[in-house]
């Protein structure tokens, strides 16, 4: 019986990922540097992960949590039972496989998990939800939610940002010591219905969801923004809650390794 001998927990972090073209002849991973920065700041071990739905048991091994990162990319309409209806939407199916795999199996073994933007909706999807497909076509009086170009900055954008009202009663109420804060925002698709044991835990001004939670699950929560960017002191409560759940699971399955070596023990020295 091996125990992980770790003494930070490791977070195992999605990639994103592009084909060849641009930045190199092959397809390619890539990741902004402050998810893993944030992590390794509150005391986290982040591992990157590949696209490789076969290795998902494997690389759970390693783990004592994971982070559904966001990227330029959708959950595919199937997934939710309804046909692809707006332009905007692009796929990636290699990743959402990928990604499939690791949630469910963080789900099986009560790990800690957290999605981020898309990694959020994903939750939704696999717990029985479904998505608006583009937020202007569904809802056209909604708030600017997506990066725009920034016409006055050639080349630059325009980032959205808006308030949230995290919701009472929920776990993120109880882990962020503010009720409305303002967050960043950067999707064009959002949580349209909730799955089994799923609960909206913020939303924004114009009703749009920016959070779910599962219950029955120790830290199962999404959230719509990029808390990995520590812009206010409520990014930095939700990560150090996540990273501190990671290390609780950490040092429960050392314990029950443990347990279990201790036995095997006695039982061959019988």
């Amino acid at each position: 019986m091996s125990i992980n001998p770790h003494s930070k927990p490791v977070i195992g972090v999605t990639l994103d990922s592009e084909e060849a073209g641009g930045y190199a002849d092959y397809p390619w991973y890539a990741l902004r540097q402050n998810y893993m920065a944030s992590l390794a700041e509150l005391g986290a071990v982040p591992l990157a992960l590949p696209h490789h739905a076969e290795l998902s048991d494997e690389f759970l091994s390693l783990c004592d949590g994971i982070i559904i990162t966001g990227g330029a990319f959708d959950v595919s309409p199937e997934l939710f039972n309804e046909q692809q209806v707006s332009d905007q939407i692009r796929l990636k199916p290699a990743r959402t496989e990928f990604e499939k795999a690791i949630v469910q199996g963080a789900m099986l073994r009560d790990m800690p998990l957290l999605g981020i933007c898309g990694g959020e909706q994903l939750l939704a999807v696999l717990t029985g939800g479904s998505l608006i497909q583009h937020i202007p076509d569904a809802l056209p009086d909604a708030l600017e939610h997506s990066t725009t170009v920034d016409t006055k900055n050639a080349g630059g954008k325009k980032r959205a940002r808006h308030q949230v009202e995290i919701l009472d009663g929920t776990k993120l109420s109880r882990l962020v010591s503010a009720r409305h804060y303002e967050v960043n925002s950067s999707h064009h698709q959002a949580v349209k219905t909730l799955g089994k044991n799923c609960r909206v835990n913020a939303i924004s001004p114009d009703g749009v969801i920016e959070g779910v939670e599962c219950d029955d699950y120790y830290f199962c929560i999404g959230v719509q923004w990029h808390p990995e960017y520590l812009q206010h002191e409520h990014d930095r409560e939700l990560l150090k809650a996540f990273v501190d759940a990671a290390d609780d699971y950490k040092n429960a399955r050392r314990s029950s390794g443990k347990a279990m070596a201790k036995a095997m023990s006695q039982s061959h020295g019988q």
